[in-house]
Parts: C-alpha cells; structure tokens; sequence
C-alpha cells in the first residue's frame, strides 16, 4: 500500500459510511496511537463529509437556483410580451382589444406550428412563392419571417 492507496480508500469508504471513516476502521480504544486516531477521525469528518459535501450540495442548488431564475425569467417575458412580434403588452393594454386579443387571434403561435406542420406534411413541389420563402428559412433555422416589432396595430400608431 502507498499513500495514495489509503488516501483513496479513505475518501471512498468514508463519505459511503454514514458515520465518516470510523465505521470502516476497528476501534482505536487502548491502542497508543488512539489520540492520533481521534484526530484524524475528526478531522477527516470535518473537511471530507462537513465541508466538501457543503460545497458539493450548495453547487448543486445553486445549479438549480440558476435553472429557476432562467424560467422565470422566460416566463415572464412571455407573459409580457408577444412571442411572436416581441412588443410588450403595456402597447396592446392602451388598444380596444388588448394583449389577450392580440395573442390569441393575430399572433397566435399556434397558428404558425400549424402552418410550419403545414409545410412539412406539403410536398415540395406544391409550395407557394410566400411558402418557398418560410421553408427555406426554417431549413436554415432562421425565423426572420417572424413579424419582430411589427403587427397590423402598429402601423395606424400615431
């Protein structure tokens, strides 16, 4: 055995030990060196199982912290904007129909998977001039035929 073996070891056998590196090994009790034993053992729990596995678990929530933070972020620029055309709802709130209005009936996304399903389920050779434009683009996963900033309310905006 060499160091690097007992340090392996160590680590492996304690941390799966629900008591740290003294479940693993026999009882030091009047042995000379039980002092020493002692404070290894403690020591050990200390760094490997306290501090290690703190730093371990607080990565990991932080981790999923990040993920919550992302997809509430998401969502939020969801509910405040539409998807489609990207401008914000306080424009559609000042409007006869509002947001709801706005996202359910002119920028509905569905409506453009049903249209890009459309295209797909389409045979090639049947594609209008405007469906031929949409198909290239979304060959290229390029969605420039998306409306961003446009929508049929804004050009009478004064």
């Amino acid at each position: 055995y060499n160091l690097f073996k007992c340090f392996v070891f160590n680590v492996y056998a304690g941390i799966r030990a629900g008591g740290g590196i003294g479940d693993e090994l026999q009882s030091p009790y009047g042995d000379e060196r039980e002092a020493w034993r002692i404070l290894f053992d403690m020591t050990f729990h200390f760094f490997i199982i306290i501090i290690l596995l703190a730093i371990m678990q607080g990565l990991i929530i932080d981790a999923f912290g990040d993920l919550r933070d992302q997809q509430e972020s998401a969502q939020d620029k969801l509910e405040s904007n539409c998807f489609i055309c990207d401008i914000g709802k306080d424009f559609f709130e000042r409007l006869p129909h509002g947001f709801d209005h706005h996202t359910t009936k002119e920028h509905n996304l569905a409506y453009y998977l049903f249209f890009l399903m459309h295209l797909i389920n389409k045979d090639d050779t049947e594609y209008t001039g405007q469906e031929t434009y949409v198909w290239e683009l979304y060959e290229k996963r390029c969605w420039d035929f998306f409306p961003v900033g446009e929508c049929f309310l804004k050009q009478y905006e004064e």
